[in-house]
Order: structure tokens, then C-alpha cells, then sequence
């Protein structure tokens, strides 16, 4: 294994779906600039936006070469379908792939610095990993008009590792897709979210990762994303639950019902948990 000097410095590169959601985008603009790591960059996929979401992201990105865009390609549908544009964008071998919505934001500005300190300590270690997973945490905006200014934090989305990768989705644990980067040799293995799932491609994806045993997975206690409460998955409830169950079942068999199982056991146990 080359020593971490060896190695360029990691490059994040943030895949953002857009669709006419310029207004929350300053907040996720605003935590990226802020970092202090310098080595990032942002690719918003737009869908059919009006004209004043492409004027908004035009002007961004006249101002700051660090944001991209690129047109959705209407033969790839929905949220999935934008990422996996990103994935055809990310072909470096130095790149680390995140996933944020446009509701999404760091959690502070040196988070993407201690992701690459993450990354060196494990090849420093004689690691090379595949996946590097820290947490997330849904937070509930603050209601100016309420009197209310100051966000509230609600629950931690946290992958628990059980011995192994495999083991650890077996027992319900899924990596929080928004708090994962997705490294070179886990784009090698599979560069693409499965058709067909409109609110669960990413567990689905995991759950496929697991296939390969030599998988490596690097889990960082690290809150690094802020993500608001009350997105469309939790409004479409009974598709969800459907995809789930039709992942778990791609995965795991006739035992499909033992991870569903324990999935929603630990979503309900971290109501009730900091």
C-alpha cells in the first residue's frame, strides 16, 4: 500500500438533483463555501426547472467555478435517475462521490476536512476503503413567522456496524446515503442505482454492495450533514415500504423479512433516542 503521500488529495465531488429549488439551495451553497477543505466540488442535475431556478444556478455558478450544471437527461427518470448522472460524472480514481438533496447542508465547515483525515488515517493503516460512512441528523427548520428562528434537532441517521458490512444490513443498519462517500472502488463494483425504485434505489444499491466480499467500509463518528425534516420519502409512505421490502428481498431471499423487521424496530427505537 503507498503511503498516504502517495496519494493525490481525495476530491469530493457533491451530485445535487435539482428541480426548481433555488431557494433552498443558499444554505447548502453557503456550508460548501464555508469549508475548509479545499478540494470539493458541486454538480447540480437539473430537471425541467422554470427560469428563474436556471437563472439562479447560472449565476452561481458564473461566480463560483467550484458549482457546475448540467441539464437531467430525460431518458433517466426521477431523483435516481439525476444521480446516476453523477455517477457517469465521477470518473476519477480520486474521487469521492456524496449525494445531498437541495435541502441538505454540511453540518460545519470543517466536516469535508475531517472526511480527508478519515481517508489518510485509513491508509495510513494499510486500508483502502470502498465506502467511508459517517452520520447525518434530520433538522427541523426554524419558523420565522412563528417567532421561532432556531432550528431544531431531531434524530441521528447512523449506519451501526455489526462485525461486518453484510451482517451489520442483515441486522436492519443502512449507510445514510447523504452522510456516505462513495469511493472509487465501490463505483468499480457498481456505478449505477437500480431502475424501478423511485424512493429506495439507495438502500437497494447498499444492500447490492454487499455482494462483494472484498468490499472495504471505513465508519466515521462524524455528524456531517444536516438534512430538513418532512421530505417526499416520508409523505409516500406505502411505496416506500414496498421498495424496502422489494430490496431486502433482492438481497436476502425469503429472509427479506427479518432485516424489513429489524429496519423499522431501530427507526422506531431512535425516536426516543438523542
Amino acid at each position: 500500500m503507498v503511503s498516504p503521500s502517495g496519494f493525490p488529495p481525495p476530491a469530493i465531488v457533491v451530485v445535487v438533483p435539482t428541480l426548481d429549488s433555488y431557494a433552498l439551495l443558499p444554505r447548502l451553497v453557503s456550508s460548501l463555501q464555508q469549508q475548509t477543505w479545499p478540494h470539493w466540488s458541486v454538480m447540480f442535475v437539473d430537471g425541467p426547472s422554470q427560469p428563474a431556478h436556471r437563472r439562479w444556478i447560472d449565476n452561481l455558478c458564473g461566480c463560483d467555478p467550484r458549482f457546475q450544471w448540467r441539464p437531467q437527461d430525460p431518458t433517466e427518470q426521477g431523483i435516481f435517475g439525476a444521480m446516476n448522472q453523477g455517477f457517469a460524472l465521477a470518473s476519477h480514481a480520486d474521487t469521492w462521490l456524496l449525494f445531498w438533496g437541495s435541502d441538505d447542508w454540511a453540518a460545519s465547515p470543517q466536516v469535508f476536512e475531517m472526511l480527508a483525515r478519515g481517508l489518510r488515517g485509513a491508509w495510513s493503516r494499510g486500508a483502502d476503503p470502498d465506502l467511508l460512512v459517517a452520520t447525518g441528523r434530520y433538522v427541523e427548520p426554524g419558523d420565522a413567522a412563528a417567532g421561532k428562528t432556531t432550528p431544531t434537532l431531531r434524530r441521528r441517521s447512523i449506519f451501526r456496524w455489526r462485525h461486518s458490512y453484510r451482517r451489520s444490513l442483515f441486522l436492519g443498519s443502512t449507510p445514510p446515503h447523504q452522510a456516505t462517500l462513495i469511493g472509487p472502488g465501490a463505483r468499480r463494483h457498481l456505478a449505477r442505482y437500480a431502475d424501478g425504485f423511485l424512493l429506495s434505489a439507495d438502500l437497494d444499491y447498499f444492500l447490492q454492495l454487499s455482494r462483494w466480499p472484498d468490499l472495504e467500509v471505513e465508519c466515521m463518528d462524524l455528524e456531517l450533514v444536516h438534512m430538513q425534516s418532512g421530505g417526499v420519502s416520508g409523505r409516500e409512505s406505502r411505496r416506500r415500504f414496498q421498495e424496502v421490502r422489494r430490496a431486502y428481498g433482492r438481497a436476502f431471499g425469503w429472509l427479506w423479512w427479518l432485516p424489513y423487521g429489524f429496519r423499522y424496530a431501530q427507526r422506531l427505537a431512535s425516536l426516543f433516542s438523542p
